[in-house]
């Protein structure tokens, strides 16, 4: 073993460590830790290998179960999360086309993180479908009491909680979807943040092409229909399902929404400050996020970035959806 070695994978561990308790101590920012943890997991397994880059987050969890006070869902998303960093520089290595590394990468993580919820639920004596129903509402009096806190109106605080029966209903419902779209979106995140980190620091990471020429497939559209159909009908197990498909389906659209702007983005030279700013915006603000989605969804008819046209030689190769 070199030398070097001990010293990165304790570096490894401590990086992750370290998020891993920011995340735990400091909600407000936690988000964004959940964020960093696939990024650890991809980074040190692409730079270690398999064996060694397993040690970090394996050695990083068990030193801090104890400290967290031991298995919570929370922490089952945390193992989720470092899992998904993991699986998805596996896939990545392998050089597959790109929606087979985040079809296979978001399955693998879906499945694993319902056995990890089964087996949990199996230990603590509680079933699985209060296990989540607890769990959303304790999240939601977390909210609630952080709205009250950062100065939301009373009125409004008020009209929250004596709607948090129907809120967690709903979200219970519609759960599958919900955790199917966060793993999207933090593969997706960790797949762009990877490429940039390693192709700065001269590692190897395969070439995938000009992703902001990316589109999802045109029969999709009627995965919408059947869905907005399902949506229609009067029993309710027939609209979960509808409001689960279509939310999947509006976050892959979504993405092919941000690879249209990126597209512009490259064709109008905008500095990169300039572009990581709208990128901001566009994820972030919730009305942008929706013209996003309609941008992908109406593509199919619209041709925003011409692909349907004869390709025009270029040998620009920065192209690259960032």
């Amino acid at each position: 073993m070199p030398q070097a070695l001990p010293k990165k994978i304790i570096s490894g561990v401590a990086v992750t460590s370290l998020i891993v308790l920011t995340a735990a101590y400091f909600p407000l920012i936690g988000f964004f830790c959940f964020l960093a943890l696939p990024l650890t997991a991809f980074y040190y397994r692409a730079t270690l290998g398999r064996k060694n880059g397993l040690i970090v987050p394996a050695l990083s969890m068990g030193l801090m179960l104890p400290v967290l006070g031991g298995a919570s869902p929370d922490i089952l998303i945390i193992v989720e999360l470092l899992v998904l960093g993991f699986v998805l520089s596996e896939f990545v290595e392998q050089r597959l086309q790109i929606e087979q590394i985040f079809v296979y990468t978001c399955g693998v993580v879906f499945f694993a993180g319902i056995l990890s919820l089964l087996i949990y639920s199996n230990f603590s004596g509680t079933q699985l479908g209060t296990l989540i129903s607890d769990y959303v509402t304790r999240n939601l009096q977390l909210s609630v009491k952080w709205y009250s806190q950062a100065g939301m109106p009373a009125e409004n605080v008020r009209i929250i909680t004596e709607s948090m029966d129907t809120i967690r209903r709903l979200l219970v419902g519609i759960m599958p979807a919900l955790a199917t779209a966060f793993i999207m979106f933090s593969a997706w995140i960790t797949f762009l943040l990877a490429r940039s980190i390693l192709t700065k620091k001269g590692l190897y990471f395969p070439e995938f092409g000009r992703l902001n020429r990316w589109k999802a497939p045109e029969t999709m559209v009627w995965g919408v229909i059947g869905s907005g159909l399902l949506m229609l009908m009067p029993a309710e197990l027939a609209k979960t399902v509808g409001q689960n498909v279509i939310i999947v389906l509006m976050t892959i659209y979504f993405f092919q929404g941000i690879a249209i702007a990126s597209f512009y983005f490259e064709q109008k030279q905008f500095p990169r400050p300039l572009r990581i700013f709208l990128y901001s915006t566009l994820v972030i603000w919730h009305l942008m996020v929706l013209f996003v989605v309609g941008l992908g969804f109406f593509d199919m008819w619209a041709d925003f970035r011409r692909l349907n046209q004869p390709a025009e030689s270029d040998d620009n190769d920065e192209g690259k959806m960032e």
